[in-house]
């Protein structure tokens, strides 16, 4: 048994709705390993049961099993708005969303992140930025001023592969921006904030 089985053999179990899109998404997508899966879906779940946030704004939805994972911890009045660049994955998202029973909670953007942003408004709880990591920079700028004194922000894959901690190439633009995101963090003193070795690297910022 690996250690990340004996994790998830002690953690609760992924629910059959998602197990389906954990599977879904292994068959039909190129790469499947963006997806966050079973054990962040559960961290996920679990820290939204903690703040409980009315309205969160996901970057970056891929085949929406994130997105599901926060909004079935919402309240009757609670949103989720997710954020999905590619076109070409709505329609598999939304038959995700409607086989979760959990759509009403879920509004799906299609198009760029930082256009979409700038759109929304709203004044956010929780965010979680999942997108594409030469931008990580520029939605954290987007979406600071919508976050709520108090509120939360997630960045996922902080550590990319263990990349950030080698030489980078200069053509390595994924790597580069990731790196210069966790500077910009770290010298940020408008907000607290913890890097935890969680999967690929999972940044929790609390806006002060």
């Amino acid at each position: 048994m690996t250690e990340e089985e004996y994790i998830l053999a002690h953690s609760d179990a992924e629910p059959d709705y998602l197990a389906l899109i954990n599977r879904k998404t292994h068959l039909k997508m190129i790469n499947p390993r963006m997806m966050s899966g079973h054990l962040q879906g559960r961290a996920l779940s679990m820290f939204c049961s903690m703040i409980k946030p009315e309205r969160i704004l996901e970057i970056g939805t891929f085949t929406g099993y994130s997105a599901l994972c926060m909004a079935e911890t919402l309240s009757e009045t609670g949103v989720i708005h997710t954020i999905e660049r590619d076109d070409e994955l709505e329609d598999f998202i939304m038959e995700n969303f409607e086989l979760s029973g959990l759509a009403t909670k879920i509004k799906l953007h299609i198009g760029d992140a930082i256009d979409v942003i700038q759109k929304l408004d709203d004044t956010f709880d929780f965010v979680f930025i999942d997108g594409d990591k030469r931008e990580y920079a520029d939605y954290y700028d987007a979406v600071f001023p919508k976050v709520r004194n108090g509120g939360f922000i997630l960045a996922d894959n902080t550590l990319w592969d263990g990349k950030v901690l080698k030489n980078v190439s200069s053509n390595d633009s994924q790597t580069i921006e990731i790196m210069r995101f966790n500077d910009k963090i770290a010298r940020d003193n408008r907000i607290e904030k913890v890097m935890l070795p969680l999967r690929d690297g999972l940044t929790i910022i609390r806006k002060k």
